[in-house]
């Protein structure tokens, strides 16, 4: 019998004791996502230092970037699936130490070859930390006021994306770039401890791992990545990247098979005949794509484009970057009342309107009044779908689903980011692009212009979504033979 054919009441849960537990789940799942997120980003203002400190070429830069984002994208869904195996509160634990550990050796990189090697050690234990985030979180709240958990979730999220060239910028140049990695080290070595104590633990439904699905998952979505970061190197034509997309998508294609026949498979397919799962996860892959590629150009823009340093360009890129902490938690906290779809259609809206605003104003010599509005009012639009989005998804699947849902969408964001800077940089690149800022400008406009369009294939998906959420569906004994007696029972234990 399958998800969408049947309604039941919701499946056990870990029990919710409110109050100090819930509290200290969304400030323990938030700092923890802050540190991983703000990652991906901080690292983009000391490139320049770090070349010259190690000796690295252009390629090396490139990959101190993408080892990270590569590493994250492909082992999302693994992350999951070890947290519904082993304990989310346990492997959330694990994933915090383990990038503790990661960032000191990145801080003590003295080749560019071992920074590289350690950002991607990095990424792999940031795939555990960051959907089981999500998941405690939705754990530990009922549904009338995951909401506004989940808001707070969000803005957290949007602080961490603000927060990384700003925070990358002021430390390279008061400190030193090493100061990046090594203010990590202090933090996950103190929540690690706190999680193991104050978090309720918690497991998916089945009790073995899917090691198979892992490998197909894991290789299918490095081919599709590396494919996608690799294209505006080397040519989409070429043999590197048309045989890399291509093995991407025969394992993805094989690993959806094998989940079908799995007897306890890491992603049930079924959960994807669920209007409101499949059309969140459609609005996070457009979001996220038309967002990182506008940011991945914007972040130039203003230093090429407008002569700017790295930090003065992260202080300029702040009423975009900065809004979901205000915006999100209010987003998340009426979605409560209106649903979500309002919220995702509107925000996308929002989004690309600000994005085509950019575009079609942007110049050399303008200023900082016409930029910040226009780039609040895409910001506004993100804040709104980040909470709704992920509130989206985590309402919309039976609570023992909560992990897998959380990596489902996680892996799928992470996959948009990734295709949305290949696509904006396709079109952004030509001769001479870097030669004047006129030039740059020229070239920039039509592919922001690409990035608001991203947007509006969102909307579509986003007026597909129901138009309210039904009760997450517990699944019937025949869709979960493989139920882990231990998610009957969540262990307790407060302090």
């Amino acid at each position: 019998m399958r998800y969408a054919e049947t309604h039941h009441a919701p499946g056990p849960r870990a029990p919710s004791a409110g109050g100090p537990h819930q509290t200290w789940t969304l400030v323990l799942a938030s700092l923890g996502l802050f540190m991983v997120a703000l990652d991906t980003l901080v690292v983009t203002t000391a490139l320049p230092v770090i070349r010259v400190d190690l000796g690295a070429k252009l390629t090396d830069l490139e990959w101190t970037v993408n080892a990270y984002n590569l590493a994250f994208a492909c082992l999302l869904l693994t992350g999951a699936a070890l947290g519904d195996r082993f304990g989310r509160r346990r492997m959330f634990a694990v994933g915090l130490l383990g990038f503790a550990v990661a960032s000191g050796a990145a801080a003590l990189s003295t080749s560019v070859g071992v920074l590289i090697a350690a950002r991607a050690v990095q990424g792999g234990f940031a795939a555990i930390v960051m959907p089981l985030t999500l998941t405690l979180i939705s754990q530990a709240f009922p549904a009338e006021k995951r909401g506004m958990a989940i808001g707070l979730w969000g803005g957290i999220a949007g602080l961490a994306v603000a927060a990384g060239p700003v925070v990358g910028g002021a430390i390279t140049n008061g400190l030193d770039w090493q100061w990046i990695f090594w203010l990590n080290v202090p933090i996950g070595l103190v929540l690690a401890p706190l999680a193991l104590r104050r978090l309720t633990e918690s497991f998916g439904p089945r009790p073995r791992l899917d090691v198979i699905g892992l490998a197909l998952a894991g290789a299918g979505f490095l081919g599709l990545t590396w494919g996608l970061v690799r294209a505006n190197t080397v040519g989409w034509g070429s043999a590197e990247v048309i045989s890399s997309l291509l093995a991407g998508a025969a394992l993805v294609a094989g690993f959806l098979a094998w989940q079908r026949r799995a007897r306890s498979p890491m992603l049930p397919l079924d959960l994807f005949r669920l209007r409101a799962f499949t059309t969140a996860n459609g609005v996070s892959f457009f979001m996220y794509a038309s967002l990182f590629g506008a940011l991945f150009l914007m972040s130039q823009f203003l230093q090429i484009g407008l002569g700017n340093s790295p930090l003065a360009a992260g202080l300029w890129i702040l009423p975009w970057t900065a809004t979901p902490m205000v915006v999100a938690p209010i987003a998340g906290a009426l979605s409560e009342r209106y649903g979500n779809r309002p919220f995702m259609a509107a925000g996308l809206a929002l989004q690309a309107g600000g994005l085509g605003w950019v575009a079609a104003i942007a110049d050399p010599g303008m200023g900082y009044l016409q930029l910040s509005i226009a780039l609040t009012v895409a910001g506004v639009g993100t804040s709104m779908c980040f909470p709704t989005v992920a509130n989206a998804v985590m309402g919309s699947v039976p609570q023992q689903e909560a992990g897998v849902a959380s990596g489902t969408n996680s892996a799928i964001r992470e996959l948009g980011g990734v295709f949305g800077v290949a696509v904006l940089a396709a079109v952004f690149t030509g001769p001479a692009v870097y030669g004047t800022p006129d030039a740059f400008v020229d070239a920039f406009k039509p592919a922001l212009g690409v990035g608001a369009a991203l947007a509006v294939l969102g909307i579509v998906s986003a007026l597909l979504a129901p138009r309210r959420e039904l009760p997450s569906p517990s699944p019937s004994p025949e869709a979960s033979p493989a139920r882990d007696h231990r998610s009957e029972r969540p262990v307790r234990t407060d302090a």
